[in-house]
């Protein structure tokens, strides 16, 4: 799998199965005010254009998750996150390497993802990556009420 031997120590980063849906739906809760719900989850774990992927420990317990949607030469990152227990271990940057690995096999030539103004984390995480601001969009986000940051990763064939 692409990305794989990026993976941060002790992580596998796979495809998603029904069966992690539940520890997925506490990560969102645990990582968002806004969280996603089960429906949405299902939805993308079922569509041929998503790219679903977990991080998980030797023991199978999910750490986190990335999902990602490749259309044509363009593909966006609609969700990242890591349990908070496992967060600053590198498993957020093996997700995001690993779906841009696949979205970049499949044709994908850039990538978009929206991102809190407020989460200094992300920001720093993409940027690292390579992600550019390219675009404000207010009042983005619901709950609390806040900006989001666009961000573009052209992908080098």
């Amino acid at each position: 799998m692409g990305g794989a031997a990026r993976a941060a120590a002790g992580v596998n980063i796979r495809a998603a199965r029904d069966g992690d849906m539940l520890s997925v739906g506490l990560i969102e809760r645990d990582s968002f005010a806004d969280p996603w719900g089960p429906r949405e989850f299902e939805s993308a774990l079922q569509a041929p254009q998503t790219i679903f992927l977990i991080a998980e420990d030797a023991d199978g317990v999910v750490q986190g998750y990335a999902i990602a949607l490749a259309v044509l030469d363009e593909a966006e990152i609609l969700n990242l996150a890591v349990h908070p227990r496992f967060r600053g271990q590198g498993i957020g940057g093996s997700l995001l390497d690993s779906a841009v690995d696949h979205v970049k096999s499949r044709g994908a030539e850039q990538i978009y993802l929206e991102v809190r103004e407020s989460n200094d984390a992300a920001k720093k995480l993409y940027a690292a990556r390579g992600f550019d601001v390219i675009t404000r969009r207010p009042r983005y986000y619901r709950h609390p009420v806040e900006d989001a940051l666009v961000l573009r990763l052209a992908m080098q064939r």
